[in-house]
């Protein structure tokens, strides 16, 4: 199968830099590149890549609201995209993730971990780097907590899937959750997404904001 992907960024350099590591897989493919949010929309509705590499800061629209565009809650069928961020000048990342981004990446990732990344979203997966993205999400939940209501009902959750919920929210993966629970990987597979239609979360991603927002888990809470 071949992946194919959009690259959307302002700078040519970083755009170049992202389609030589990417054209050197023989199984991925560049359907085009975008200099500014509008078209990125435009091209990804357009050629309806596998996946779009968001940038953040761009002109005419911004990756924030290009990528409510195309994944947003609203969005039907939905192109996943992958935010780019350089984390510590990003201020809205938080905002991108809530609008159906299925994660996020550090600009300075290593060439082998952009494929490695890449590949991970495309077969399902949303959540990258579970550090950072813990840090990440951690650093916007706190940030804008007075400015959100408090947490709101949550669905009756089992105790299995209580502690899934929570274990998913401190970045965990499907491997290490298996190691905690003493199940299978294949277990886990299947609880995780029980769980997810069950909160009603399209990916990992959406479930650890889920888990922020309902309270079940605030920032600074040990892993």
């Amino acid at each position: 199968m071949t992946i194919r992907v959009l690259i959307a960024d302002d700078q040519a350099v970083v755009r170049a830099g992202f389609r030589t590591i990417l054209d050197a897989e023989p199984d991925f493919a560049i359907t085009g590149e975008a200099a500014d949010g509008a078209e990125a929309v435009r091209l990804a509705r357009r050629d309806r890549p596998d996946l779009v590499l968001m940038d953040v800061r761009m002109p005419v629209l911004d990756g924030i609201a290009a990528t409510e565009r195309l994944a947003g809650p609203a969005v039907d069928d939905p192109i996943p995209v992958l935010i780019v961020t350089t984390f510590d000048l990003d201020e809205y990342v938080f905002d991108a993730l809530r609008g159906g981004a299925c994660g996020f990446l550090l600009k300075d990732i290593e060439p082998d971990d952009l494929v490695q990344a890449v590949r991970v979203v495309v077969s399902g997966q949303g959540l990258l780097a579970p550090a950072v993205t813990r840090r990440l999400i951690a650093e916007y939940a706190r940030a804008s907590r007075a400015a959100r209501p408090g947490p709101r009902p949550i669905p009756d959750l089992t105790a299995r899937e209580r502690d899934m919920l929570l274990l998913i929210a401190r970045g965990l993966s499907n491997a290490e959750i298996a190691g905690t629970l003493f199940l299978s990987i294949s277990t886990i597979k299947t609880h995780v997404a029980r769980l997810l239609a069950k909160i009603d979360c399209r990916d990992r991603v959406q479930a650890v904001i889920y888990a922020y927002e309902h309270g079940l888990i605030t920032p600074g809470d040990p892993p």
